[in-house]
């Protein structure tokens, strides 16, 4: 998951939406065979030295994954029975109790928190997001609050904000439904993870932690059901490279049958329109069962072979210098940092990304680039694109 402001400093850098859509496709290579939409609209394509961000379409999808869909998508089945079946199979492939399959991360918090606050009670699903003589409130740190919110606040609820352990310990009332603790901000609240599971039981308030951009490394799939929280949610989309629009919610079993209850397939509820069609469900279970496969250290060693070739690259401008950077929590991979001498090379990052955006091939630079440097990150970069961003960035630099 993005820095709120990043992301909105990334708004910002692009061209408006008609502009975006009429460049021409970069020379990103096409499957072959079929029609390329994307041309036939020119709607460009790009090399993502970004990340997995939503606006740029976060991931691409293993063939596997895409094989799973399209067989899926031939034959009919009942909705609710496959979303019982995927759930369990996920369950027992991240050891906890429950599990199902959601319209992403930000689904998976409004249909969590629906789950606190109606448990399976019919009545109080319909009436949500009405919560006359209903609990209410959900807790959440003030260094937690985030981007995200909306998807929490959907259900009706009052955010109250703490920060320290006695505060929180003020706060908790008859109409506390829900402990919100963003995973990224881990290490800027006052109130560590631990403390936050072991006070949620000790009030008997469930605690849900958003961990969507979090799947590396893997353990953490298991890990903070393990430690305590009641529900947990990753992003299907990013890391694991399932299906965009999907997302998973693990926890206890009682909440993950009241968040169902709240959701697609059932009508007239708080999230009947966070659909999950049959495709993403059966594309979420086979991205998952080969995100638990993979060789993450080869992955690894791959991810520092195109730092290296970027940075061998423009380093080889006078004045440039770069920086291998790891996020300690969220999108826990390689950041490359570029940075010159303005007195130099006269041309600033944000105008370098305008230019790497620009060219063909296009190519999206990290929303994290500000005045300072240009960050590239390189997980989902196809193979190849490495060298290809090292020579244009380059090339404008050698230019400037």
């Amino acid at each position: 998951m993005a820095d709120r402001r990043s992301v909105l400093k990334y708004l910002s850098l692009v061209p408006g939406l008609s502009g975006f859509a009429s460049r021409p496709a970069g020379a990103v290579p096409q499957p072959a065979g079929g029609r390329d939409l994307f041309a036939e609209l020119g709607v460009r394509t790009f090399i993502n030295a970004a990340g997995t961000y939503t606006m740029l379409t976060a991931s691409l999808m293993p063939k596997e994954v895409v094989e799973a869909m399209a067989r899926a998508s031939t034959q009919y089945v009942n909705i609710v029975e496959l979303q019982t079946a995927v759930g369990a199979k996920i369950a027992q492939m991240l050891e906890c109790e429950a599990a199902m399959v959601t319209s992403g991360a930000a689904g998976a918090l409004t249909v969590g928190t629906a789950a606190c606050l109606t448990g399976t009670d019919r009545d109080k699903i319909l009436r949500l997001p009405d919560l006359t003589g209903m609990k209410s409130e959900v807790l959440i740190q003030k260094s937690h609050r985030y981007g995200y919110d909306h998807a929490v606040r959907a259900c009706g609820i009052k955010m109250v904000e703490v920060e320290t352990a006695e505060e929180l310990e003020k706060a908790v009332n008859e109409k506390t439904a829900m402990m919100l603790f963003f995973n990224n901000q881990d290490p800027v609240g006052k109130i560590p993870m631990a403390e936050w599971v072991r006070l949620g039981k000790k009030h008997r308030i469930a605690t849900f932690n958003d961990a969507s951009a979090d799947a590396l490394p893997v353990d953490n799939l298991r890990k903070y059901t393990r430690m305590g929280f009641d529900l947990v949610t990753f992003s299907g989309g990013k890391g694991i490279c399932g299906p965009q629009s999907a997302g998973l919610l693990l926890g206890r079993k009682d909440l993950i049958e009241a968040a169902r209850l709240n959701t697609s397939p059932y009508s007239d509820t708080i999230a009947r329109g966070m659909k999950v069609n049959k495709e993403e469900i059966v594309g979420m279970l086979v991205a998952l069962e080969l995100y638990l496969k993979k060789d993450f250290e080869a992955e690894a060693r791959e991810w520092d072979r195109r730092v290296e070739t970027i940075a061998k690259a423009v380093k080889q401008v006078s004045g440039v210098t770069t920086k291998v950077e790891v996020p300690e929590i969220a999108n826990h991979t390689p950041h490359l940092q570029i940075a010159w001498d303005r007195s130099k090379v006269r041309i600033s990052p944000p105008e370098v990304m305008k230019r790497l955006r620009e060219g063909s091939p296009s190519i999206e630079a990290c929303p994290a680039t500000d005045e300072e440097k240009l960050v590239f990150t390189v997980w989902m970069m196809k193979r190849g694109e490495a060298e290809i961003v090292g020579r244009r960035t380059k090339e404008i630099l050698s230019a400037a």
